[in-house]
């Protein structure tokens, strides 16, 4: 999906962009007149692709007020892909930090801000190159993306690049080649090892496991399965035993699938990690209506609102996730400091990203969000998204 800088002065943060804005004003004018863009590619845009007309309908009815020129949405849901409501059926990673950018398509109140929503269909790194290409022969601002493959995309952002165009990947990151900076939802230690260490506590630190990820070639998923092995690698996981990865491609149904494969094939499994929202979501549904209920442990990576109802039925007993709002946030101010100047991606370099405070770029051009939100039946009503 692309998103224009518009979309970087949500009410919800309180404003605090109009430098940035300011910058990007001022390079339109040099530029044409056309203004300032941060354009973002997801690894699928189902959900965009779902709601075009109502999301179009939405940017155009605001336009005046808000000063956004233009709204364009692209693809069509891909064919078997899960569709209804979205937080029952699980949502793939490009649709949960896509959230927080499209909350800021209620603010952009400056001129020469276009609004634009782009994706592929489908959960591919070749369905993402042209897009990028597109992007960089009409020479944008920026592009803010969440990579399917770490390798695939890198000549297409490379070539971006050499075009005077930021790059910056979110949740799951490119080659350090391939962008400026990444945003990250907190370190992919910090991620692989707590997932560990839930799911050992509820086991008692006892058992069969399994991981149910997205796909094989997703970046984000892999760091965090070597930080999980590494965790179970520790005296006191033992007892615990890692008897299978399994991938549901970041897709409802192959996920659910995968979940029934696991439980058949090793019936004294005692516990899976999902640490993708479809992936989790999609196992829940299936040990909810299944013998395994509250026989094997679940958790992993999920929102409130989709794992809310397999807290309280005793499917699971906790998950964890970062605030996915909060991340699109964090990359749409990171993408509008760089396409501004205020910074170059040069580590120890600081910028001002709303209410989320100061954030500053580390080693290998890394920008943390914070630690992961653990949630359990005695505080997931305090959350909706």
């Amino acid at each position: 999906m692309a998103t224009a800088l518009g979309g970087l002065l949500d009410e919800e943060l309180g404003g605090g962009t109009a430098e940035l804005v300011a910058g990007l004003a001022h390079r339109g004018q040099g530029d044409g007149g056309r203004g300032g863009e941060v354009d973002v590619v997801v690894a699928d845009d189902r959900q965009v692709a779902r709601d075009a007309e109502l999301a179009a309908g939405h940017l155009l009815e605001q336009a005046q007020r808000e000063q956004v020129v233009g709204a364009e949405s692209r693809g069509g849901p891909a064919a078997g892909r899960h569709g209804g409501d979205v937080g029952a059926r699980g949502q793939s990673r490009g649709e949960v930090e896509r959230r927080g950018l499209d909350h800021g398509q209620r603010g952009g109140r400056q001129a020469g801000v276009q609004q634009r929503a782009l994706g592929p269909s489908e959960a591919s790194a070749s369905a993402q190159v042209p897009y990028i290409n597109t992007l960089t022969q009409q020479r944008q601002d920026a592009i803010v993306i969440s990579a399917d493959d770490p390798n695939a995309v890198v000549p297409a952002l490379k070539a971006a690049m050499a075009q005077g165009i930021k790059v910056v990947t979110y949740d799951a990151d490119t080659a350090p080649e391939g962008r400026t900076v990444f945003v990250n939802q907190a370190s992919p230690e910090a991620i692989g090892r707590s997932e560990v260490q839930v799911l050992g506590k509820q086991l008692n630190y006892t058992g069969q496991i399994a991981i149910l990820s997205a796909t094989s070639t997703a970046a984000n998923q892999n760091t965090w399965i070597r930080f999980m092995k590494d965790e179970l690698s520790k005296p006191q996981y033992s007892k615990m035993k890692l008897v299978k990865v399994a991938y549901g491609n970041d897709d409802d149904q192959t996920s659910f699938q995968q979940a029934q494969g696991l439980l058949q094939a090793y019936p004294d499994l005692k516990g899976i990690i999902s640490p993708t929202t479809v992936g989790v979501s999609a196992a829940a549904r299936y040990l909810s209506g299944s013998s395994f209920k509250g026989k094997v442990a679940l958790t992993g990576l999920g929102t409130p609102n989709q794992m809310r109802k397999f807290v309280k039925d005793g499917t699971v007993a906790s998950f964890e996730l970062w605030d996915p709002g909060k991340l699109g946030y964090l990359a749409a101010y990171a993408a509008a400091a760089l396409a501004s100047g205020q910074i170059t991606g040069k580590e120890g370099e600081t910028f001002k990203a709303g209410n989320l405070g100061t954030k500053s770029i580390g080693a290998d051009g890394e920008i943390l969000l914070g630690p992961p939100q653990v949630f359990d039946k005695s505080n997931i009503d305090q959350f909706d998204f």
